[in-house]
């Protein structure tokens, strides 16, 4: 077993003048990971070395995050669309030689992995969804509960330069409130993986960029889901989705009915830990990933 995340071999490519960058490693089957808000691919690092035993791990920085590129946002939010972030991820895919592939995701990376999914059929095999419900529903079913957890939702997509100038003041004291303050506050993190969030987050550009990625779910992406649903397009692959039974997604949200509204083959539960899924239940997840992602197709929408 590769001892450590940090011992992948990384890549950098190039896609239409945006840095993607990863790191690759083990062997068999490809699987792409994709990580949250404000984190980097790091946050995979308790489960890819198990995971690379079985498959061959491709994680990435989303753009705007980690050591990926930081691209001038634009006044359709275009540069940071899900459309967009998902074409990244393909071309890193693509890149290694995996045309198709299953897709691990959390988060701000599980949106990305909603979008390409939908956008590139053939490209994903299945999907396993970490802490999230559909986008388009979370804005549409907003409460109260879930505006006070989820502030910063509604805080980054203000107009600038209000949201980027608080953040570039104190880009550590941002990324600690906004992971500190959930149910497990700052313990699950590893101090060298804190660090890493860390320094990522103070390299210039971030906040103009985590404030770009926001704004563009909050528009542009919204507009590409309403498309789907216009369409009457749902997901086809088989979807599970896991979220933290002390988190606000779960407590908010019908998570298994709202994705069944947008996919065929939906499957789920919650897991005892907050949002921070691969941090917080690394074991739990790699049982899941693993019975998942071995498991042959089937109606996933049978399982609890």
């Amino acid at each position: 077993m590769t001892a450590s995340l940090f011992d992948f071999p990384r890549f950098d490519i190039e896609r239409n003048g945006v840095r993607v960058h990863g790191r690759i490693g083990g062997r068999g089957a490809p699987l792409l990971l994709l990580h949250g808000h404000p984190q980097t691919h790091l946050i995979w690092h308790r489960v890819a070395p198990v995971l690379a035993e079985r498959f061959t791990v491709v994680a990435v920085d989303l753009r705007g995050y980690g050591d990926s590129g930081r691209p001038a946002d634009d006044a359709g939010h275009v540069a940071y669309s899900k459309r967009e972030m998902a074409r990244d991820a393909l071309a890193a895919m693509r890149h290694h030689g995996f045309e198709r592939f299953g897709v691990l995701a959390h988060d701000r990376g599980a949106r990305v992995a909603h979008r390409l999914a939908a956008d590139h059929v053939a490209a994903v095999d299945r999907m396993l969804l970490l802490d999230i419900a559909p986008t388009l529903s979370m804005y549409e079913n907003t409460t109260e509960a879930f505006a006070r957890a989820y502030w910063h939702w509604f805080f980054l997509i203000q107009p600038p330069p209000l949201p980027e100038a608080l953040i570039a003041s104190d880009p550590v004291r941002y990324v600690r409130s906004v992971m500190g303050g959930r149910h497990a506050g700052l313990a699950p993190f590893a101090p060298e993986v804190l660090a890493e969030y860390e320094r990522c987050a103070a390299i210039p550009g971030t906040a103009e960029s985590i404030c770009g990625d926001y704004r563009a779910s909050a528009t542009i992406d919204l507009v590409h889901d309403r498309a789907d649903i216009a369409a009457g397009r749902k997901l086809a692959q088989p979807l599970r989705v896991l979220w933290g039974e002390h988190g606000a997604v779960g407590r908010c949200f019908d998570v298994l009915s709202l994705w069944r509204e947008c996919a065929a083959q939906v499957s789920g539960r919650a897991l005892p830990c907050g949002h921070y899924i691969p941090e917080e239940a690394p074991g739990e997840l790699l049982a899941e990933a693993l019975q998942f992602f071995t498991s042959p197709l089937q109606q996933e929408g049978t399982r609890p």
